[in-house]
């Protein structure tokens, strides 16, 4: 994809395992880059122990860099409700703590306002059996997360966690948005 860099946005997502958002919105045209990382804390510079230990206010989330002329933030807000349980407080599945919450970092106002309006569109249509709970939330940093965590999915497919959690998540993704992938 040949893009002009001066064009890309942001989008900052947290949807619980920032392995699991990762792996779904990686396979988005559109989607530039995707770094994993933690936003909304206290902590300046944490590391996924401290974050993981709950202290620290952090929540897991992926900082999409993006082409607004291929994928539209609104596209990338369809993507993100409808991957996750936006109505459980601090939780997606088994991974329990503030750090899992359904959060949206808005990074201007236009950002904010859509993610409001489709937050509300989504509560008042029923779609979802309880309230949405997700967090719409100034940007104010995103600490990058160690290495090891960038395409964690990628390059451990085997693994436990990635086989029973996440590969089922983007098999999901793909059939619902297989019009929106690379």
């Amino acid at each position: 994809m040949n893009t002009d860099s001066s064009k890309l946005k942001t989008a900052v997502f947290g949807a619980g395992c920032f392995w699991c958002v990762e792996a779904v919105f990686d396979r988005l045209k559109g989607v530039v880059k995707i770094e994993p990382g933690y936003a909304g804390g206290t902590l300046p510079n944490p590391t996924y122990e401290q974050v993981c230990s709950g202290n620290t206010g952090h929540a897991e989330v992926c900082n999409i860099i993006y082409d607004p002329g291929v994928i539209s933030y609104e596209e990338l807000l369809e993507v993100f409700w409808y991957t996750h349980d936006p109505t459980t407080v601090n939780r997606q599945g088994n991974d329990v703590g503030e750090q899992y919450r359904s959060v949206i970092f808005f990074c201007d106002d236009e950002q904010e306002k859509l993610a409001k309006h489709y937050k509300k569109k989504l509560d008042d249509s029923g779609v979802f059996n309880a309230p949405i709970v997700t967090e719409i939330l100034p940007l104010v940093k995103v600490y990058p997360a160690e290495n090891y965590h960038q395409k964690y999915f990628d390059q451990n497919g085997n693994q436990p966690y990635c086989s029973f959690v996440i590969k089922p998540k983007v098999e999901k993704f793909e059939k619902i948005f297989h019009d929106k992938l690379k």
